[in-house]
């Protein structure tokens, strides 16, 4: 009887003891978007200083060379020249002092000051970045209509129409965008005449480089998708749609596709970082404005500010745009990072 109730009063005991509190749900969230951001950050910061310090490993004299590019040609310079250019750009002060300068320019949205047009660089990049972006949007945009068209198109409809259905997006995923440009130039423009050969600012002429940037966009994404989508056809609220009299293109369409489409919602921030480099070709073949004009330029007068900044510009994109699909991929389902 004495053990009975012994052993009644230690289960009523362990029964009573209180478990260990998990974390709530909403600050695994916080802490989760905390890491995220800061991750951000040292990324950014790595790219700022590798960008710097690429200006300060080049052979020569800065100052010499900052010279030598205005003028076109290289040549001696005397010490007072030399005085002058170290003054303006602080070049005489000790690497440290210049780094941390250029880190606190950075954040207040200082790139310096361009080499040859004597302008800040944000006032260079800010007169050309409107057109590509508008040019890296369109693209986004065409690359999700071909990727949705060609997946509910082929996804699931056998072995022999999905197998081509993954070649095609293979095969397009790997086009080189100077060799897709150039084609779609040569037959679009010079031969059907459809469109203008010098793209320039006009709408009309935002249709080849926006399917130049945006093919091989669609065949990356629809890799993905095209996976999430044949998986979704198994799943049961496909059959339960299939029993109330859904035909097939309904359920692709308002069923299926909704949940395949979430691997290409993660790569929409990858891509607008893609598509903002690969305006620098794009916009060079097809000689649209833009600072993919700029970046070459400046590549090619050794304009470094210019070339630092627009590179810098582009590395923040790629971050930012990624960091706010985490944030939000975070929030709409926290069991995936909480898990």
């Amino acid at each position: 009887m004495t053990h009975t109730s012994s052993s009644s009063a230690a289960v009523a005991e362990r029964d009573t003891t209180p478990a260990p509190r998990r974390p709530s749900v909403t600050r695994q969230v916080l802490l989760t978007i905390g890491r995220k951001v800061v991750a951000a950050v040292v990324v950014l910061w790595g790219a700022a200083t590798v960008a710097f310090f690429a200006q300060t490993a080049l052979p020569g004299d800065r100052a010499t060379v900052i010279l030598n590019i205005r003028a076109g040609q290289a040549q001696v310079r005397t010490a007072a020249e030399l005085a002058q250019i170290n003054a303006q750009y602080g070049l005489q002060r000790p690497l440290i002092v210049q780094y941390l300068d250029y880190l606190g320019g950075l954040l207040r949205g200082d790139f310096g000051t361009s080499y040859q047009q004597f302008r800040p660089v944000t006032a260079i990049i800010g007169e050309q970045l409107g057109a590509t972006v508008v040019l890296s949007l369109t693209a986004i945009l065409f690359a999700w209509v071909l990727m949705v068209v060609w997946v509910t198109l082929t996804a699931g409809r056998g072995p022999r129409i999905g197998g081509v259905g993954s070649t095609v997006d293979v095969f397009a995923a790997g086009l080189p965008a100077y060799w897709l440009g150039i084609i779609l130039l040569l037959v679009f423009a010079l031969g059907l005449r459809w469109f203008p050969v010098l793209s320039g600012s006009g709408v009309n002429g935002l249709i080849l480089p926006a399917l130049t940037l945006a093919i091989p966009l669609a065949g990356f994404m629809s890799q993905s998708t095209r996976a999430e989508f044949e998986r979704s056809l198994d799943q049961p609220f496909v059959l339960s749609a299939r029993m109330r009299g859904m035909g097939d293109w309904g359920i692709r369409l308002r069923h299926v596709l909704r949940h395949a489409i979430i691997p290409a919602v993660t790569l929409s921030g990858w891509a607008l970082g893609a598509t903002l480099s690969g305006a620098v070709i794009v916009e060079s073949i097809f000689n649209r404005p833009g600072i993919g004009s700029v970046l070459v330029g400046a590549v090619n007068s050794q304009d470094l500010p210019v070339v630092v900044g627009i590179v810098t510009l582009v590395a923040v994109v790629y971050v930012v745009a990624n960091l706010l699909v985490d944030i939000v991929y975070t929030l709409v389902d926290p069991r995936m990072e909480v898990s």
